[in-house]
């Protein structure tokens, strides 16, 4: 039976009285370092985690303060001669979220050291092995996407108020993790479908220079604060536009990047995009290369594993993200190719076919993508949470918005015909969703064919099936992501109009 100790990493704790710039040295010489413990008398205290932390660290005079300031009090702290399985079945009850981000390990009640979620996976092989994200992460993403995403909103609502400048960067820091946290949660759920052979890959043109340019950007502020040149480059015709799903193609990148990010100090990383032609489409080939490590024999061959793999600086995120590139590369045919250099490091790449784009298309889908107009909605969840949350984001879009609480009140608030679209939850007490659009699709007139949109975390085929066989336009997933948002009122508000003009031409 493997123990808590085993996983435990073993870096010195900080004092109760030091000050964060003792924190913020710590994180900047070792960039593995993603936890890190404060003691008094040797007991754990709080805990420090490192991306929330160099968030706060960005406003004036921060590295000043008294570092419990900063910390978060009430850690998961486990003794180290726990089973690894009985630990993972007691802490997922309790604090899940601690199991993600990092828990304290001690023996008799003294500090010993840190632990992770990706530090658990190798030792996991009974219970999680078999079926890695479906028993784990699968209730991870359950308990925890929710509430973070919603914490999410509320901090970009309170942002729009005035609030003093240390407020602002408080929040900031509050946006900052709570995107990192929903971000991991997504590559997890998107693990998820990619073991069960249900990954998505949704083609679109786009021209490749732009991808090309889209990942130094984002990339470009993190290179930078690791000490590391980041070198984009690509090699094809300026104008060059492919059908590629550019949301996987910049997740491969990303684990990529930030794998050779991880493992580099003061080195080169370079990224690449070559395109060519082959026959009536493209060949793309994609490399990363890093010069800022030797990597153990076993490193380059076992990390797009994940389970069987060492443990990969960067800590659990990274090593789904791996495993996710890997995925996302074989759905679309193609095949990761790790190996060492000549000299430190390695390069990574890999080999895609895609279809030509027609010229023209990249720009059309960009229109349209930014085409949502001011519209009168009605906000139908029983949530007093998620109705706030939705009503923030429409009003991002220059909507106005009602809410009610259930189907009986929306059915009746329909009934006046003066909303653009409705936004319904499906689980709700008195009346539920399904029902509640059956209901409205019986109203006379333009209140009866007012498009309505299903928010739900209950998107299956087959549920999502059931919705527009009652009447829905589209289904919009929770946590909603305000740009699926904005796609699907688009799209009704366009169907809207289209409907109202033959109306009236028939008239």
């Amino acid at each position: 039976m493997h123990t808590l100790g085993e996983t435990a990493d073993r870096r010195p704790a900080l004092s109760a009285d030091s000050l964060c710039e003792a924190a913020l040295a710590a994180f900047i010489r070792d960039p593995d370092c993603r936890t890190l413990t404060v003691v008094e008398d040797e007991k754990p205290i709080a805990v420090i985690h490192r991306e929330a932390f160099l968030a706060r660290m960005e406003s004036r005079g921060a590295a000043a303060r008294p570092i419990l300031d900063v910390a978060e009090p009430d850690p998961l702290v486990a003794e180290a001669a726990e089973g690894v399985d009985a630990f993972v079945k007691r802490a997922m009850a309790e604090r899940p979220s601690a199991v993600l981000s990092g828990f304290i390990v001690c023996e008799k009640g003294a500090y010993k050291g840190v632990s992770d979620l990706g530090r658990l996976l190798p030792v996991m092989k009974g219970a999680v092995a078999a079926a890695p994200p479906s028993t784990l992460l699968e209730r991870v993403c359950a308990e925890v996407r929710e509430p973070i995403a919603n914490a999410l909103a509320a901090a970009e609502r309170l942002r729009r108020l005035r609030l003093p400048d240390a407020a602002g960067a408080q929040l900031d820091a509050i946006a900052e993790a709570s995107e990192a946290a929903l971000s991991l949660l997504d590559v997890a759920a998107d693990l998820q479908k990619a073991e069960a052979g249900r990954l998505e890959i949704t083609p679109e043109a786009r021209r490749l220079q732009e991808v090309m340019d889209d990942i130094e950007a984002r990339w470009r502020d993190q290179a930078e604060t690791a000490g590391v040149t980041l070198l984009v480059s690509y090699d094809g015709a300026p104008d060059c536009a492919a059908m590629i799903d550019t949301g996987r193609l910049m997740q491969v990148f990303d684990a990529l990047i930030g794998h050779a990010l991880a493992h580099s100090q003061r080195g080169v990383v370079e990224a690449s995009l070559q395109v060519r032609q082959a026959g009536a489409g493209l060949a793309l080939t994609g490399r990363v290369r890093d010069n800022g490590a030797t990597y153990p024999p076993d490193h380059l061959a076992g990390m797009f594993r994940g389970l069987s793999a060492p443990a990969a600086a960067g800590g659990a995120g990274l090593q789904l993200q791996l495993m996710l590139a890997e995925r996302a590369i074989a759905a679309m045919a193609g095949k990761l190719d790790a190996k060492p250099n000549p000299g430190p490091g390695a390069t990574v790449s890999f080999d895609l076919a895609a279809e030509t784009a027609v010229q023209g298309a990249a720009e059309d889908d960009a229109i349209g993508a930014d085409a949502t107009r001011s519209a009168h909605i009605l906000v139908v969840d029983d949530n007093a949470t998620n109705r706030m949350v939705v009503e923030a984001l429409c009003e991002m879009f220059d909507c106005s918005t009602e809410s009610v609480v259930d189907g009986v009140e929306a059915v009746e608030a329909a009934k006046a015909g003066r909303y653009d679209v409705i936004l319904m939850d499906i689980k709700m007490p008195r009346m539920d969703g399904v029902a509640a659009t059956r209901e409205i699709r019986k109203l006379a007139g333009a209140a009866g064919r007012v498009p309505i949109i299903a928010l739900t975390a209950n998107a299956d085929a087959d549920e999502v099936a059931q919705y527009l066989a009652a009447g829905m336009r589209a289904v919009v997933e929770k946590p909603i992501k305000p740009e699926r948002l904005m796609e699907a009122l688009d799209a009704a508000l366009s169907e809207k109009g289209e409907g109202a003009a033959a109306a009236a031409a028939a008239a």
